[in-house]
């Protein structure tokens, strides 16, 4: 059984996805180890607590970036987690969180990467006028929104969209989207070369 550790921040609505697609077997030999958060009113911790899922708060205000990232990942060791799924979490994570699970860092980011990285990513497609948008699940290293791609899905953007209309599609597509990368990413049918994520067939 493949065990995730889940990080969020907010309402948490793509960690629900993923233990939905667990639930439903769509997410096959995977449980949710457990679900961390810097925010102790964080949603998202409360729907886990809901779901009596393992959760933990490790509060990172007022605190030295490296300080509570060697607490976050001393939590994920003890819960034996081999996969670190980024679920809302509104934190750079620091070099050390990134060396201590190489590759094993996935992120959702709601555009087509590598346009528009960073923050209001559905504010950026609209004001550039985008006709296409979406997407991206990807690995994550130690640039923002930069690590290698392990896949994406696309929207159209309509004429009559709204930062709130294109936001709620681009979310529909996300919980479709981290649910299928987990699973590719831990059945180890990958290769990465240079910056391509290369699937293989076992």
């Amino acid at each position: 059984m493949k065990r995730l550790g889940i990080l969020l921040s907010g309402r948490g609505s793509n960690f629900l996805a993923i233990a939905k697609a667990i639930r439903e077997h769509r997410l096959i030999g995977t449980e949710i180890a457990v679900v961390l958060s810097n925010r102790e009113d964080a949603p998202g911790l409360a729907a886990a607590r809901e779901l009596n899922l393992p959760t933990l708060c490790i509060p990172s205000a007022g605190r030295k970036r490296t300080e509570h990232d060697a607490e976050m990942i001393a939590a994920l060791n003890k819960h034996n987690v081999d996969l670190v799924c980024l679920a809302g979490y509104m934190r750079i994570i620091s070099p050390a969180f990134i060396a201590a699970f190489p590759n094993r860092i996935l992120n959702v980011h709601p555009s087509l990467l590598p346009a528009f990285p960073g923050l209001d990513a559905q504010h950026q497609a609209l004001d550039y006028g985008t006709k296409v948008a979406g997407c991206t699940v990807h690995f994550v290293d130690e640039a923002v929104d930069h690590g290698v791609i392990i896949l994406q899905k696309t929207v159209p953007v309509n004429d009559d969209d709204t930062y709130d209309t294109l936001s709620a599609r681009i979310l529909q597509q996300e919980h479709l989207a981290y649910p299928e990368a987990i699973a590719r990413v831990l059945s180890g049918n990958y290769v990465i070369e240079d910056r391509r994520y290369l699937h293989r067939t076992p």
